[in-house]
């Protein structure tokens, strides 16, 4: 059957959000399913993200969150790669790559000038992922200034 991709709709978000809930996990969060799936609602319901989700012989197997942002500089839209995950018992199936692909083919429909991601340093898996996929890692362009919440 092999991997499908879509965007989601409202209609997916409670496919999405125990996905979502284990990439927050990965990333030292406390695990909330309930604030997954409304974080998530959220950000469809008013268009202020795009989420490509996976399918991997009729299953779901990952998903991929981008945020638009505009560049000055060159006057045109990017994308922010801002979130991927797989389900670890789809890793090594392809689900990342075809999800990278639909998000740049996503990026080019849309008639963005790129797409952009950040991952930390310590994730060598996703950092080999995107090497691989033809990505390039910019050492010069990333800080941040974190707010207490």
């Amino acid at each position: 059957m092999g991997i499908s991709l879509r965007r989601a709709t409202l209609e997916d978000v409670d496919l999405i959000a125990p996905l979502f809930d284990a990439y927050r996990r990965f990333y030292a969060q406390s695990g909330d399913l309930q604030r997954a799936r409304d974080f998530l609602h959220e950000r469809v319901q008013h268009g202020e993200s795009a989420i490509l989700l996976a399918e991997r012989d009729g299953q779901v197997a990952g998903f991929t969150q981008l945020y638009p942002m505009f560049s000055s500089v060159r006057t045109a839209r990017v994308w922010i790669l801002n979130d991927l995950f797989v389900d670890e018992g789809a890793r090594r199936h392809g689900v990342a790559n075809a999800l990278l692909d639909g998000a740049a083919r996503f990026a080019k429909e849309q008639g963005a000038a790129g797409l952009m991601l950040e991952t930390s340093r310590d994730n060598a898996p996703a950092r080999a992922l995107y090497r691989a996929a033809g990505w390039s890692e910019d050492e010069s362009q990333w800080y941040s200034l974190r707010f207490t919440a």
